[in-house]
């Protein structure tokens, strides 16, 4: 919002007297001493237009009997000019003074009509209070202006944001369908009566990867979400600056090689340590590099340099792609920002890497900028990041700091019996096909009703519960199976699309043991039952963990 418009902020206004005595102007002068306005005379009428023309007038004084020009036949004339019409206009007269002469005045224009001898306290009150309300409705004006001006900005705001959405959309669903597109290819192919082992193979890994490719859709518009209001937890240590690199050209490599482009990697010998959380540097300089790779055609060159310059560590990633528009860069590091999209380009992404970025570094201290010169000219992004600058102090933070998830991978697990509970038929019998392949024994349920009764008769070691569910939530279904004895040794496992810090406190609190992710994978669902077995196996599961109010959690607000 811009500056405040103060109503009542001082406003110095005109005054003007007009007579053709100037005895009687000094006496007004004398009179109007102290009035809180600039005080304008003029001897005649054509004067006083003159006057009128080059300056605003709050309040004119005119005499009623003047040569050429009386007061009568002026105020006329100031009344028929519109950027008059609001000036108050007060007759003074020491001749005419009947009734017929005051109604002549008004009809003129006049907002007053006063006798001479004039009383000096009635004159300078009146004139007060038209200065005033000249005051007043000047500032009313300039206010009216302002938020005019705001309402322009603002509809312009709401309007950009609004093509920025639809923009935002139309983009999001271009990258869904292309997956799901090539999902559904895949499982058209498994289903054919012919289909031959390696075809089936083959199409299943396209599923495997294709999934995974939404899945890393979903989570990075999740992760934003968090970086950008700055939710992010930075697990800092001091790291070196030839890892971070090493780490994110591992990443993007594929892509680069994809895209047929030729990588430089140029680092200055020497010691190139910051004090921060080498995951999320890795996440902002991948996104830089990938930024890179998708802008540049074919046959051109990426060049990635670290070095150090000051008190900073510097990294630059310049390539020989697209280039970006004048008019698009200033914006390049806001939210779902896209250049102009080329239907000749597989994918320009969700337009957040860059935005990503900026708020990673900038909660390491540093910070991110672009150039480019212009379209087809390439573009810079540097980052500059603080040097470490006393290396205790960085690595006791480091031991202070918690650990990071270990890596999920397979792990060897005792069958068991497990319960799975989700609405969606078609998710709980694919995560019980997973399973029974492994070894496990498994049952399904639809609602939380059915699940509380299987739970009494199966008995199962682990149960799998979706959250948002008809009938019975899978917080309220928790809570029920930790009241029956059978249920104070069994493992819960929330198994949701829900995953924001909140959402995992929610089911801590209802008594769940753990909480997976939609789509979760076969390995990560496999360690998460072999860490509840060996849970069990100590007798972990005694429900003092259960949220013993009768307090359900809160309620999802869709399907999870």
């Amino acid at each position: 919002m811009g500056a405040e418009v103060e109503i009542g902020a001082p406003v110095l206004a005109n005054v003007l007297v007009v007579d053709d005595h100037p005895g009687k102007l000094l006496t007004y002068r004398a009179i109007l001493e102290g009035v809180p306005a600039n005080l304008l005379t003029a001897g005649s009428g054509r004067e006083a237009l003159d006057l009128l023309l080059k300056t605003e007038i709050a309040v004119i004084l005119v005499d009623v009997c003047m040569p050429e020009l009386d007061g009568f036949e002026l105020a006329s004339l100031i009344r028929d000019h519109p950027r008059f019409r609001q000036t108050a206009i007060i007759f003074v007269s020491g001749v005419h003074l009947t009734d017929f002469d005051r109604l002549k005045g008004y009809e003129c224009g006049a907002v007053d009509y006063l006798p001479v001898p004039i009383v000096p306290e009635i004159l300078r009150a009146k004139v007060n209070v038209f200065v005033d309300l000249h005051r007043k409705t000047r500032a009313l004006e300039r206010l009216n202006l302002e938020l005019e001006r705001r309402v322009t900005q603002r509809t312009a705001a709401l309007e950009e944001a609004g093509r920025s959405k639809d923009e935002f959309l139309a983009v999001l669903a271009h990258e869904l369908r292309n997956p799901l597109a090539a999902i559904r290819a895949a499982a058209h192919v498994i289903g054919f009566p012919t289909v031959t082992p390696a075809a089936s193979a083959q199409s299943a890994k396209v599923i495997e990867r294709q999934v995974e490719h939404l899945v890393r859709l979903v989570d990075d518009l999740v992760d934003v979400s968090r970086i950008t209001r700055g939710l992010v937890e930075l697990r800092r240590a001091p790291v070196e600056i030839e890892e971070v690199v090493a780490r994110s050209v591992e990443t993007s490599r594929p892509l680069i090689e994809m895209r047929g482009l030729v990588l430089s990697i140029d680092i200055a010998p020497g010691p190139l340590q910051v004090d921060g959380d080498v995951t999320r540097l890795t996440q902002a300089l991948t996104n830089v590099l990938c930024n890179a790779a998708k802008f540049t055609e074919p046959g051109g060159r990426v060049t990635l340099s670290a070095e150090q310059f000051g008190p900073d560590a510097v990294i630059r990633v310049v390539d020989t792609g697209v280039g970006i528009a004048p008019d698009v860069l200033p914006t390049v590091f806001e939210l779902f920002a896209q250049g102009e999209r080329k239907f000749d380009r597989t994918s320009t992404g969700l337009g957040i890497g860059l935005a990503v970025v900026r708020r990673l570094v900038e909660l390491h201290g540093g910070t991110a900028t672009v150039q480019s010169g212009g379209t087809g000219r390439g573009t810079a992004v540097t980052i500059r990041l603080p040097l470490l600058a006393d290396p205790a102090v960085a690595a006791a933070r480091a031991v202070a700091a918690p650990p990071e998830r270990a890596e999920v991978g397979a792990s060897a697990v005792d069958p068991c019996r497990v319960l799975v509970v989700d609405d969606n038929a078609d998710a709980a019998e694919g995560v019980a096909a997973m399973l029974r392949m492994c070894g496990h024994e498994v049952v399904t349920a639809e609602d939380g009703v059915a699940a509380l009764q299987l739970a009494e008769s199966f008995a199962p070691d682990v149960a799998l519960l979706d959250l948002g569910m008809p009938r019975l939530n899978g917080y309220e279904t928790a809570r029920r199976i930790r009241e029956q004895p059978s249920g104070r040794r069994m493992a819960l496992v929330a198994l949701t699309g829900w995953g924001q810090p909140r959402d995992r406190d929610s089911t801590r609190q209802a008594g769940f043991d753990a909480h997976l992710i939609k789509p979760i994978a076969s390995e990560e669902l496999v360690e998460t039952l072999s860490r509840l077995g060996r849970r069990r196996a100590r007798g972990a599961f005694t429900g003092t963990s259960t949220d013993a109010s009768t307090d359900s959690g809160p309620r999802p607000h869709g399907p999870a």
